[in-house]
């Protein structure tokens, strides 16, 4: 795995939605099984320009997810590789049931793409903020549930799910991300890339997403107090690298997880279930507290969440003060 590390905590001058839209338009140029279906959000994802290029394989559902669901379903049935998109909330619990029986079930590979992923969904508000999207995923037997933070890995991302045979969940953010990879990184699914490890790290955080940028900001102060801590980019929740997660903590002790998702049932849980079964370790949750979404700026949720910097040192030093 080839790692180029950008991480200068600056935003990256392209929309991350671009990532998604203009991979899905080179592959479906490349391959004529690729097929897209959108929910009424093309304007929102710049994903016209698939409707433009290939009509007779970009759809329209319009509002109506769980349709579209099916529809899905149905295209893989068929044997295309099939790409569905919506805002988060409405990839998750609005069509749970089509994905679940309708493709899931009936062992029909459909790659859901969840826009505005946890607090992202900023003025959206509460009921169309995600913070539970990836634990319904999770808990279907045999999906891949990803979290990429930046335009290099969201690329990554999409084109890696199309070889997947099975239910396939991407939570994502449109715009306005930070950069943390060069365009040159390589990334495998199901493995986590660590971006700061030593000999003598005393806590491994463990992240993903747009916690990524925080939790190196993290890093940062951390060292500045002479505290050394690995830093881990688990983007892909399922199937979880149990082998990075069970080598950081006989190394180091301590793990804390950071995810712009609810604790219950999300990244830490994951973690919290591999380490309860091989190898008990002391671990710190930074994560939105089984709460509701609220209507704010993204910077002002982040805050009212416990998702920045601050909270993943704080929650660090508690780590390794239970040690």
């Amino acid at each position: 795995m080839k790692l180029e590390l950008i991480a200068k905590h600056e935003k990256d001058s392209r929309a991350c939605r671009d990532a998604f839209a203009l991979t899905l338009k080179d592959m479906m140029a490349a391959d004529k099984s690729v097929c897209y279906v959108d929910c009424d959000l093309m304007g929102c994802v710049n994903t016209k320009q698939l409707m433009a290029a290939y009509p007779d394989r970009a759809y329209e559902a319009g509002i109506a997810e769980a349709n579209a669901a099916g529809v899905c379903a149905g295209l893989a049935a068929t044997g295309k590789k099939v790409y569905l998109h919506t805002f988060g909330t409405f990839a998750s619990r609005r069509i749970y049931d089509q994905i679940y029986m309708s493709a899931a079930y009936a062992d029909l590979p459909v790659h859901v793409f969840g826009s505005d992923a946890g607090v992202c969904a900023a003025f959206n508000g509460g009921t169309h903020m995600p913070l539970e999207d990836a634990a319904m995923y999770l808990s279907i037997p045999k999906a891949v549930v990803t979290d990429p933070c930046d335009y290099a890995q969201l690329k990554a991302v999409t084109e890696q799910v199309a070889d997947c045979d099975c239910v396939t969940y991407t939570r994502f953010v449109r715009k306005d991300i930070i950069r943390v990879y060069g365009d040159d990184t390589e990334f495998t699914l199901g493995k986590g890339v660590v971006l700061h490890e030593s000999s003598h790290d005393a806590a491994t955080i463990i992240t993903s997403g747009i916690m990524v940028d925080e939790a190196l900001k993290a890093y940062e102060a951390l060292d500045a107090e002479g505290i050394a801590v690995r830093v881990v980019d688990m983007f892909t929740w399922k199937p979880l690298d149990e082998e990075l997660v069970l080598r950081c903590a006989a190394e180091t002790g301590a793990i804390v997880t950071a995810e712009n998702h609810n604790v219950v049932c999300g990244l830490g849980s994951a973690v919290a279930n591999c380490l309860a079964k091989n190898h008990p370790t002391v671990q710190e949750f930074v994560g939105v507290q089984d709460m509701f979404g609220q209507v704010g700026p993204q910077s002002f949720l982040m805050d009212e969440y416990g998702l920045r910097a601050s909270n993943i040192v704080a929650a660090v030093k508690k780590a390794i003060g239970r040690k």
